[in-house]
């Protein structure tokens, strides 16, 4: 098994946690610039807390890594966001998903990671479990309106530059970085550009109670399901360990057939597979 692959497991498992969350979130009308703000508010400190307590927090070159990390992931979640105003939500989610391809791709073509026969089918099959799981309209879904232009350039921009955000975590790792030196680094950015867009399109910090209800849990899922990928990221391959991580909408997936009494349809079915498939031969690579 390859180094590593409890930790991304564990990730996948409270990025799926996290997910439901954001799930929930937009369905109370959250605004998701007032998510990202208050989300950043509560994993700042928290991370930084974790750093402290645990004394793996070390400032030095990990934690540029790191800083540039929060650049990207903004950038990534931003264009996101905006694209989803042009763009069918059934589209764009399993576009945006394909990030981890692109962590993929540039781990082989840069720090030389070997492409195995069980990777590529793992990869083939992840790609698959994405467009079954998150590419289909819920049934008696409104017909949602055509892509445009502008939207697609945006998911795409979105997309690559999620994929640079993991790159650089195993970047910060390669440095000789904790996962508390990356994510604190990262955090320095993040809460402020999250912040700053707030306040710059609302004149001012107005966050709904909603918000507030919402978001700090999410953050906790988050340092959690982060502080696992960039600690398994520390000993295994990042084409390994980042697919893995992503696939958490196979946790969202199953937790909505089994307490959200979402129906279980064959395309469904057949999703869950190709990610048991994926996650197989992921580990075994």
């Amino acid at each position: 098994m390859t180094p590593g692959v409890e930790h991304a497991l564990g990730a996948m498992l409270f990025y799926g946690l996290a997910d439901l969350v954001y799930k929930r979130a937009a369905a109370a009308g959250v605004q998701a610039r007032h998510f990202l703000m208050v989300q950043a508010w509560c994993f700042a400190p928290a991370i930084v807390l974790y750093g402290l307590v645990t004394g793996t927090f070390q400032a030095g070159t990990a934690m540029l890594w790191g800083m540039g990390a929060g650049l990207f992931i903004f950038v990534a979640l931003y264009n996101f966001a905006r694209s989803l105003a042009g763009g069918a939500v059934s589209i764009n989610a399993p576009i945006f998903r394909l990030s981890f391809a692109i962590t993929v791709a540039l781990a082989v073509l840069l720090l030389a990671e070997p492409l195995t026969a069980w990777k590529l089918g793992g990869l083939v099959a992840a790609l698959a479990a994405v467009w079954l799981l998150l590419g289909a309209r819920e049934s008696g879904a409104r017909p949602e309106r055509r892509e445009s232009g502008s939207s697609l350039a945006r998911v795409l921009v979105a997309t690559i530059a999620m994929g640079i955000v993991n790159l650089f975590y195993k970047l910060g790792t390669l440095a000789g970085g904790s996962a508390a030196t990356v994510l604190v680094g990262q955090a320095s950015v993040f809460i402020v550009l999250a912040t700053g867009f707030a306040w710059a399109a609302d004149g001012g910090i107005r966050p709904s109670r909603a918000t507030w209800f919402h978001a700090p849990p999410a953050a906790v899922l988050l340092l959690f399901a982060t502080v696992m990928l960039v600690a398994g990221l520390a000993r295994g391959e990042a084409s390994v360990l980042v697919p893995i991580a992503q696939m958490s909408f196979v946790v969202t997936a199953a937790l909505g057939l089994a307490f959200l009494r979402e129906p279980f349809t064959a395309r469904k079915a057949a999703g869950l597979a190709f990610a048991a498939a994926a996650l197989a031969f992921l580990a075994k690579s």
